[in-house]
Formats: structure tokens, C-alpha cells, sequence
């Protein structure tokens, strides 16, 4: 069976982004959602009004399509339509929509050591712990390659993270051991976390159901994902009073506003704040005797 040949438009966006050198992955999204746009349309999207450009991101308000969705199809469609389409106009007719930023779930120093050792398995194990004790993303943790371990300077070299940008990740002492441990044992050549195939890194996907594995082992009612761990990590280090531009630099935010998110979380912090309720002369003591 032939496969299906690709359009003279989408080949061309394609070549877009190309040029761009944007990732697989964004190239994959784009086109994902220029198709759904098409498929509204139920015609060729190079004939779109704005008219049609309102009525789907009303239409995907109405069918219950989250704001991250939404707001990487508009940034998508405007890409097509400024670039490939050379109709910059057009952009301005697609709005993002602002997402409610939620407090994340963060897991106590004492949760975070049963989901370690419910882990299943070494390489989970150490796998999972690269993720807290370093503040790793789950991309970053399946990327990790045996020559990125730094053992003398205690570094991870992570390589192409989020915004395509590389940098330097914590390497405790603790995580050695344990990177030392599994390698001990599985020997790995090129990926630290093989896959079931040993020549592809672990997916995300294993990283995923191994955390849910563990947590529902731990016995922890908190709802738990990867990228609980660092949450953890980051609000962990907030309440050891841990220069909170360091932290931002440890997780690899372009943003400090987006590493000020955990000063929301991080209990400690907030218990050694005193209220100015509590400076204030007791109320008590300011009572009147009642008149006779």
C-alpha cells in the first residue's frame, strides 16, 4: 500500500520549519493542528477567513478543548498563516487564551523516600531519584547518556533540554551510588536508561507508569506524576533556604517568575512568616471591665 502523497502546502510548511530547525516534535504538533483546522474547515486552509479563524477557536471553547491545546494550535496557525502563507494579517485573528495557574502537587522529604523505594526496579530506581535529587525533567531524565555523568566535578550534563538550551544539573553523592549500582548491573553502552530495546533510551511513557507503579505501592493518595518529583526537588530547596535565582538556575527556567511559583508551596517558608496580627498588642489584654 502507497503511502499518501504530501500536499505542495504542507510540504512547504514543512520546509518552514525546516529551515527553522524546529524539533521533530513541534513540527509534528503543527501539522497536527493545521489538519485539525482543516478538517473544520472542510476545506483547503489557504482560503480561510478570519470569520473562519473566530468560529474554531469558538467552536474549540465550546467542545471543551484545554488552554494548553488551545494555545498551541493558535501558536501553530499563526506560524502557517505568517510564514508559510505569507498572510501576517491573519495572526491577529487567533488569541490565546490564558491558562489558571494551579499550586503544584508537591510530595513531603518522607513521601518522596517511600516512592524511591517502592520503585520497581534499580533502574527505575535510579531513574526516578535522577528526577527528585536533580530536578530533571522526564525528557531530560530518558535523554541521559552514559557520558553525561560527571563523576569528579558531582554534574550532570544535560543536553538539549527545554528551549533547546544545555546545561549543568546537580549530581549528588547519593544518586552516584545508585547510578553506580544499576550500572553495576545492566552495563549500559550509550543510553544510562536503556529502553526494552537496549540500542533506545528508555520513553517517557516506561518513566510514567513507573511512577504511578510506585506511588500506588507507597501507599500515596496525593495524585502523582513525573513531574511531581521536581516540584519536590525545587520546593525541597526553597525551605532549605536555597537562593531561590539558584534554583532557578538548577531547573533551567528562562523566567524567575516561574520558579517563584513554589514559594506557594513551600510550607516551611510560609510558617516562618509572622502574621502582623501576631505584633500587634493581645486584644485581650485591652478589655474593659463592664460598667456596674
Amino acid at each position: 500500500m502507497s503511502e499518501k502523497p504530501i500536499s505542495p502546502l504542507r510540504r512547504r510548511m514543512i520546509e518552514d520549519m525546516t529551515v527553522r530547525n524546529f524539533v521533530e516534535k513541534t513540527r509534528n504538533d503543527y501539522i497536527r493542528h493545521v489538519r485539525t483546522f482543516t478538517a473544520f474547515l472542510g476545506r483547503s486552509p489557504d482560503t480561510a477567513t478570519a470569520e473562519d479563524l473566530r468560529r474554531f477557536q469558538l467552536h474549540q471553547t465550546q467542545t471543551g478543548v484545554r488552554p494548553p491545546s488551545i494555545n498551541s494550535s493558535v501558536a501553530a496557525l499563526r506560524f502557517f498563516f505568517t510564514v508559510t502563507l505569507d498572510r501576517p494579517e491573519m495572526a491577529r485573528h487567533l488569541t490565546f487564551v490564558r491558562e489558571p495557574r494551579k499550586i503544584p502537587v508537591v510530595l513531603s522529604p518522607e513521601e518522596v523516600a517511600r516512592l524511591l523505594e517502592a520503585a520497581p526496579g534499580p533502574k527505575y530506581k535510579a531513574a526516578l531519584s535522577a528526577a527528585y535529587s536533580a530536578g530533571l525533567r522526564v525528557s531530560e531524565v530518558v535523554a541521559l547518556k552514559v557520558s553525561d555523568i560527571d563523576s569528579e566535578r558531582l554534574l550532570l550534563r544535560i543536553e538539549q533540554g527545554k528551549g533547546r538550551k544545555d546545561r549543568f544539573a546537580m549530581l549528588s553523592p547519593k544518586l552516584l551510588d545508585l547510578l553506580r549500582d544499576w550500572y553495576r548491573i545492566a552495563r549500559p553502552t550509550v543510553w544510562l536508561f536503556p529502553g526494552r530495546d537496549a540500542m533506545l533510551p528508555m520513553t517517557t511513557r516506561q518513566f510514567n507508569r513507573a511512577v504511578h507503579a510506585a506511588a500506588g505501592m507507597a501507599e500515596i493518595k496525593k495524585r502523582v506524576t513525573p513531574h511531581t518529583l521536581r516540584h519536590s526537588f525545587a520546593t525541597h530547596l526553597l525551605e532549605q533556604n536555597i537562593d531561590i535565582r539558584l534554583i532557578q538556575v538548577l531547573l533551567g527556567h528562562a523566567k524567575l517568575e516561574t520558579t517563584a511559583l513554589y514559594t506557594q508551596v513551600a510550607t516551611n517558608v510560609i510558617r516562618a512568616v509572622m502574621s502582623p496580627l501576631d505584633r500587634l498588642t493581645p486584644l485581650t489584654a485591652q478589655r474593659s471591665e463592664p460598667p456596674a
